[in-house]
């Protein structure tokens, strides 16, 4: 009887709906094109699919946290293509520091110099290129939240100037390749780390997706800050009254936002092997994809990462799965297009229904 109700509340936890029909409609899609093409099936197939999944799953995270508050963020795009070109332009460039006896070489606390001639370190051109996302992420968080623009203003307004500012790092041109800097050995090392290397015959890209979608999984329903996303998302001058800090939570979703987008322009360098400046485009709808496809609601409030996870995998799944079947590109966008209406769609009509429903005298 109590694992009868413990069952009855998990199915009753909102937005688990959605989420479960996003998995079903995933193994039905999967096996239809497995059907089509059993080479779908193929273990090699599956590990590409879910490398390729991961890009959509962290930009599905990062745009699933701001949706549940109510929000948008435009800029996600622009901060992967920010990502990308700041961390491969300081590993592939000398970047000799002046001092008064000359150009030397900026050192750490070991006497050791953080960069020679062939460029930075890896680590530290990561660590520079997620402070500089963050920045994004704060002031998206400042214009939202403290200063009351519209989300699709002020996100706006930072994806050009974040854009601009990926142009600007390496002058108007795409960056050399990496391993021309750091060397090929330690290019190798970034590469395996982040897209080609293997741990235990699974890709790290996907481990790497998998362990950020967890850590964030964790934090929206088991913490406090999680409930406050959720309240804000659902009646926002409730949640002021209820004490809920909401400029710091908004804050806190955008700063999530760019987080998952650098780690994605990381990815993306690691794969190319180089910066480019028009990396990241359109992956602010690509996270809003993700997100509704699972259930998570543009109108706030609702919405699981779970659903979000499915949401990915069902977007990788058609566009792997439709090209496999050798449908023309413009098939597959509009294929995708129209899964992501009739998901909204679907989410504004149940909303209204329960409405209605409960505006009926009892």
């Amino acid at each position: 009887m109590e694992k009868q109700f413990s069952l009855k509340r998990f199915f009753k936890i909102r937005g688990m709906g959605p989420a479960l029909t996003a998995f079903g409609g995933l193994i039905v899609i999967y096996s239809a094109f497995g059907f089509i093409n059993p080479t779908v099936f193929s273990s090699a197939n599956i590990m590409n699919l879910l490398r390729a999944m991961s890009i959509y799953l962290l930009v599905g995270i990062g745009q699933s946290y701001v949706l549940i508050t109510g929000n948008i963020d435009l800029s996600i795009g622009s901060v992967v293509g920010l990502s990308a070109m700041v961390s491969a332009t300081l590993m592939s460039k000398k970047l000799p520091v002046m001092a008064a006896d000359g150009v030397t070489q900026l050192k750490d606390i070991d006497g050791k110099p953080l960069f020679d001639a062939l460029g930075m370190p890896a680590i530290y051109a990561v660590l520079i290129a997620i402070g500089c996302c963050l920045v994004v992420g704060l002031v998206n968080g400042i214009l939202v939240g403290k200063f009351k623009l519209p989300p699709f203003i002020a996100t706006l307004g930072t994806m050009f100037v974040a854009r601009g500012a990926a142009y600007m790092v390496n002058k108007n041109r795409n960056t050399d390749a990496i391993a021309g800097g750091i060397g090929k050995e330690a290019a190798d090392r970034f590469q395996d780390l982040l897209y080609y290397g293997k741990t235990l015959g699974i890709y790290n890209t996907f481990l790497i997706a998998l362990a950020i979608f967890a850590i964030f999984f964790f934090l929206l329903s088991k913490t406090r800050t999680g409930r406050h996303i959720y309240a804000i998302g659902s009646n926002v001058d409730a949640a002021k009254l209820s004490g809920v800090n909401v400029q710091a939570t908004i804050t806190k979703t955008y700063l999530v936002s760019s987080f998952c987008s650098c780690v994605v322009g990381l990815i993306l360098v690691a794969q190319a092997t180089m910066g480019n400046m028009e990396a990241g485009i359109s992956y602010e709808m690509y996270g809003v994809a993700a997100g509704v496809i699972g259930g998570v609601s543009p109108l706030g409030g609702t919405g699981l990462l779970l659903g979000t996870l499915a949401g990915a995998a069902v977007w990788q799944t058609l566009q792997n799965g439709l090209s496999m079947i050798g449908a023309q590109v413009g098939i597959q966008r509009i294929v995708i297009g129209v899964i992501v209406v009739f998901a909204v769609l679907l989410d504004v009509v149940l909303r209204t229904g329960k409405r209605t429903k409960k505006m009926k005298p009892q």
